[in-house]
């Protein structure tokens, strides 16, 4: 029994031993096939990098051949170059060497010719002194002659002659003074006329007349109820926001604006037009828009003044300055528009000052500057001439002294300093005496209506004043928290009774006052 076990276990080992001798006889010769075939890979691969080296070596080399082809031809240009440079180099030192020979010739015969004109001149000059000295010798003899004959000395007749030759020369000089004078007079009489005419012809100009009334256009008389609203409200509200008598007659399609201060005018008319435009029209809406539209209205001012500037070509202007003559388009002087005044004044002061050799453009900025004492400002002393209020504002602003003595003395009420004040005081005037210039009425027009205003601030708790329907209805619009319902019934007979003793007008002159409240909730 035992002896089979082992028998049999013998013969399982010596399976196992063979059959692991015979997988390793396998693998060993696998490992053998798969050197071999990397062997041959490797080969493979060694050859085909030596094709592909031998190949890019050929190729470089050829590369390599090119660039030195391209150099060497690129050095040739560069040296057949420098070649030509330098013969002609060498020619032009050539000419210059010849040239230069030449002129060394030429001077040589002018240095000879020289010599000879020195010469001859030396000669001439020693005969002319022999002359000379004969001349004098003669001289001597005639006045020793003459002093025989005479019994004076030539001293005595020389100081006799004198005297006399001087009182006919003090004739002569003072006839010739006097000619010369007048001579001159005319003559810049007819030359300042000439510079003058002159002027006038090139300057052109445009007539521009304000008036105190704008035309505000509407599709339908329908629009004209929406404006008036319940019970007058919105017409109310409109008026007392921009201090102008709007007027709803039955002119068809149209309503008048009425009012003394062309800005109040236009802002009216731009918030009507927005309103009627939007649909929404009512006393807060109103409010909104009137105060949109005024600061439209100054920012069109500033550009307004920056395009006058710019045409007239005036550089660094102080902003304020400009603003000031952006006013001027809503401001006139006895009818005529104030903008358009000082253009052409401006316009006239250039060519002026260029036909007189002075500097137009400092005429120019003088010209446009000397009536900004007309532009009302709060801070202005209204007593004070517009000149030297023009002058004032012109030195607060850092501009030269030749332009602010220009500007007031443009009416007389200093002294001028410089040839630019007369400038600018003839172009003032040959500007506003043209035929249709100036009305003198609309004038004291104006100041009637703010001597109205004016008389209505004088009292206290008044916030705003408007003197419309061409001065006939002074309306007044006072303080709610200082001026109840009796004391405004009070401030309207004061204020009638004061126009009535300080003013001269025709006809009558309504005073209304308005006192407004309001109570405003926020619902939240």
């Amino acid at each position: 029994m035992d002896n089979s076990i082992i028998f049999a276990v013998g013969g399982v080992i010596l399976g196992l031993v063979i059959g692991f001798i015979i997988s390793k006889t396998l693998e060993k010769n696998n490992a053998s096939k798969l050197i071999s075939e990397a062997k041959k890979s490797a080969a493979l691969v060694l050859k085909e990098a030596k094709s592909d080296g031998e190949n890019l070596k050929k190729d470089k080399i050829l590369q390599a051949k090119e660039k030195f082809i391209e150099l060497k031809a690129e050095h040739e240009k560069v040296i057949l170059g420098r070649d030509k440079k330098m013969a002609e180099a060498e020619k032009r030192t050539r000419d210059k060497e010849s040239q230069v020979s030449n002129e060394v010739a030429k001077n040589k015969k002018l240095n000879d010719n020289l010599e000879n004109k020195v010469k001859d001149y030396n000669h001439r000059l020693e005969v002319l002194e022999k002359k000379q000295e004969e001349l004098d010798r003669l001289h001597k003899s005639q006045v020793q002659q003459l002093e025989v004959i005479s019994s004076l000395s030539a001293e005595e007749a020389k100081e006799q002659l004198v005297e006399s030759l001087k009182g006919e020369a003090k004739n002569d000089a003072m006839a010739f003074v006097q000619s010369s004078l007048e001579e001159a007079k005319l003559t810049a009489e007819q030359d300042a006329k000439k510079i003058i005419i002159n002027t006038i012809q090139r300057i052109g100009t445009e007539e521009a007349v304000d008036n105190c009334v704008s035309v505000f256009n509407i599709e339908s008389d329908d629009v004209k109820g929406r404006i008036i609203g319940r019970e007058g409200r919105n017409i109310r509200a409109i008026e007392a926001a921009t201090g102008v008598e709007i007027i709803v007659d039955d002119t068809p399609e149209a309503i008048i604006l009425s009012c003394f201060d062309s800005v109040r005018r236009e802002v009216a008319r731009l918030s009507l037009h927005k309103l009627v435009t939007d649909g929404r029209i009512h006393p807060a809406r109103i409010e909104e828009v009137v105060k949109k539209t005024q600061k439209q209205i100054e920012q069109e001012i500033i550009e307004v003044g920056k395009r006058t500037v710019i045409d007239l070509g005036i550089h660094n202007l102080h902003p304020e300055l400009i603003k000031m003559v952006g006013r001027m388009k809503y401001r006139s002087s006895y009818g005529q528009n104030l903008l358009q005044h000082s253009r052409e004044v401006a316009k006239l002061c250039g060519v002026m000052a260029a036909e007189l050799g002075l500097n137009p453009k400092l005429a120019k900025r003088a010209g446009l500057l000397h009536d900004i004492g007309k532009v009302p400002d709060a801070e202005a002393d209204m007593e004070t001439p517009h000149a030297i209020l023009g002058m004032q504002w012109a030195e607060k602003f850092n501009e030269k002294g030749e332009v602010c003595n220009a500007i007031g003395a443009h009416h007389d009420e200093i002294e001028m300093k410089s040839l630019l004040a007369p400038i600018i005081q003839v172009c003032d005037a040959i500007s506003g005496a043209r035929p249709g210039a100036r009305r003198q009425v609309l004038d004291s027009y104006i100041q009637r209506l703010k001597d109205l205003e004016d008389i209505a601030f004088g009292f206290t708790g008044v916030k705003k004043a408007y003197a419309i329907q061409a001065g006939r209805e002074l309306r007044v619009i006072v303080e709610s928290e200082k001026v109840d319902d009796q004391k405004a019934a009070d401030l309207s007979f004061s204020i009638s009774q004061k126009v009535q003793t300080d003013l001269t007008y025709p006809g009558q002159v309504k005073v209304t006052v308005i006192r407004e409240t309001r109570a405003v909730n926020i619902a939240k």
